[in-house]
């Protein structure tokens, strides 16, 4: 019975097919749709339109200028960092900064020997002023 119903079914599907006024009426059937889609689309647009709101090709543009700037940011990223690693100014500043620590840690030891210095010689001047005060 399956193979009668499907043999009967698929002789009747091709006759069909073959008829031009199938086709005729697939065509019009498309032609209808296409105009309800095309409708809906003027509809939807204006109503987006209405409450300032973006459409689907408006967000496409959108993503596209993002990447777009994505992409230069990240182009302009990389030749700051080339710049900064064949910059030789980069390594003289590091080199410089080497420089002020090593100034700076001598700086230090300057003030604690001339700090000694000082409390030696006022040692010895506050002994002997104390020995003139006695004498006296």
């Amino acid at each position: 019975m399956y193979e009668k119903t499907e043999a009967n079914m698929n002789e009747a599907i091709h006759e069909t097919l073959q008829k031009e006024a199938f086709s005729e009426y697939l065509g019009q059937f498309q032609g209808a749709y296409l105009h309800y889609q095309q409708l809906i689309q003027n509809t939807t647009d204006s109503y987006l339109k209405q409450i300032n709101m973006p459409n689907r090709e408006e967000i496409s543009n959108i993503a596209s200028l993002i990447i777009n700037v994505e992409e230069k940011i990240e182009c302009l990223d990389q030749k700051v960092e080339d710049e900064l690693l064949t910059n030789p100014l980069s390594s003289e500043i590091s080199k410089l900064k080497v420089s002020i620590s090593k100034l700076d840690k001598k700086m230090n030891q300057i003030l604690k020997a001339v700090g000694k210095e000082q409390e030696i010689d006022s040692a010895p001047a506050d002994s002997s002023s104390e020995q003139n005060n006695q004498h006296s």
